[in-house]
């Protein structure tokens, strides 16, 4: 994705138009397919709404005007300089393993109305335990006090599959419904039988006595049509006429969570040093589950793709100094030289909006996947710098910016007299010099 956003960049600077321009132009539409063949459209990947997003944040944020302000700070400042980043992303969610799309869940229902409920999913501070308890609360229209869930553990929920893939709300979500729908089913006789108003507690208290199993194993499987790729299946004759007959099509994704993010940075030409002054993202998580979680997690994803794209760089030996440590080795093993995010590296000014009505009829209760989809928006940091790197160049030549985005790049690629001095003395061009990366 880096890749692609890196020749968009390229394109625009060859051809002498918008960034910001050619990327909107090259959006999907509802009569496009992606390369692996997934069709636009409610009824193949969800609502479409990358487009509508990008569109109202380069009108409520004023790109334009901030771009010009941008222009105005950087020609009044030598060593200081400021870029803006716009980027966009969509992500499908689904193991692409179609055997791996499956979930199950165990609920109880007890005499007092309290539920216990078991999933194969693990919690690991993604709120996937909230949730699934939400879900639980809804389904028996209790307060969320009343459900309690157990760890995770194979004596409870069989053959579980790794919590990955930002699936684990959408497969135990709708295991757990699964369960409960069960349960509800068996003792609605009793419900019925007892006045309107007659509480959770009551009905199953009844149902005890009247010897009602309120124990089920609740079990959900992604459609098969909606998962996998199979790679002797031909075109569809619903799709576009732009695809080749013979190109081989699936439906690896079930839908596509969505975003755009805008990030305004500032870099110091003299030490590489950078900070990221804001940061405006809108995200498609359909209708959430829980929005405080959701936004969090947004926040958290966004946070690990700007350090990942800015400052982790990975260390590693050479044959120049392979009498240190062998060819290969990494030196950047730890906390002491491997260097994450801190309080200080977060945006000053950080604005997360959830995109409303957005209901997703995919997944459980309209809602999407949330946990990896909004990584990739933290690059919009990292193209932020290069746009700032790029006023400091003073120019319109290409250069290639690799990540991530270290001061030592962001410093040597500034290409000002004194960088371009020590560039020289290693004989390379000041274009195509980039620290090597490795000691």
């Amino acid at each position: 994705m880096v890749v692609t956003e890196t020749i968009i960049d390229h394109l625009a600077l060859a051809c002498n138009v918008s960034g910001d321009k050619l990327r909107r132009d090259n959006m999907y539409t509802l009569e496009d397919a992606t390369p692996f063949g997934m069709k636009f459209g409610e009824g193949y990947t969800g609502k479409w709404n990358v487009p509508k997003m990008w569109d109202r944040l380069y009108t409520e944020l004023d790109v334009p005007g901030r771009r010009d302000a941008v222009a105005v700070f950087n020609k009044a400042h030598k060593w200081k300089k400021r870029g803006i980043g716009y980027i966009p992303t969509k992500f499908g969610i689904a193991f692409t393993a179609k055997f791996m799309n499956q979930g199950g869940a165990l609920v109880h229902l007890y005499t007092d109305g309290t539920v216990l409920v078991s999933h194969g999913g693990t919690e690991m501070g993604q709120g996937l335990h909230t949730k699934v308890c939400q879900v639980v609360a809804q389904a028996f229209g209790i307060a969320l006090e009343y459900v309690f869930v157990n760890d995770s553990s194979t004596d409870k929920v069989a053959n579980t599959i790794p919590s990955a893939a930002s699936m684990s709300t959408d497969l135990y979500g709708m295991a757990a419904l699964d369960a409960c729908q069960q349960i509800l089913k068996r003792i609605q006789p009793i419900r019925d039988s007892l006045s309107p108003d007659a509480t959770l507690a009551e009905v199953a208290k009844a149902a005890f006595f009247e010897r009602i199993d309120m124990t089920a194993h609740g079990f959900f499987a992604l459609d098969e049509a909606r998962c996998g790729y199979d790679w002797d299946k031909e075109k569809p004759d619903d799709y576009p006429d732009n695809l080749p007959e013979n190109t081989h099509k699936g439906q690896p994704f079930n839908y596509f969570t969505q975003g755009v993010a805008l990030s305004e940075v500032e870099i110091d030409a003299l030490t590489g040093d950078h900070k990221v002054i804001s940061t405006d993202v809108l995200v498609d998580v359909g209708s959430s589950i829980n929005p405080a979680i959701d936004i969090g997690q947004i926040e958290g994803a966004f946070i690990q793709g700007m350090g990942w794209s800015t400052m982790e760089e990975v260390v590693y030996s050479d044959d120049d100094h392979k009498w240190i440590r062998p060819r290969g080795k990494t030196f950047t093993t730890g906390p002491g030289t491997y260097k994450i995010p801190a309080f200080n590296d977060v945006p000053e000014t950080m604005n997360v909006s959830l995109l409303d009505n957005a209901d997703n009829p995919l997944a459980v209760h309209s809602s999407k996947a949330v946990g990896e989809p909004p990584f990739f928006l933290g690059t919009s940091v990292f193209f932020a710098i290069k746009d700032a790197v790029t006023a400091a160049r003073e120019g319109k030549d290409y250069f290639e910016f690799r990540m991530p985005a270290t001061s030592e790049r962001i410093r040597m690629l500034c290409g000002d007299k004194i960088s371009s001095e020590c560039v020289a003395a290693t004989g390379k061009e000041s274009s195509s010099f980039q620290p090597k990366g490795s000691y």
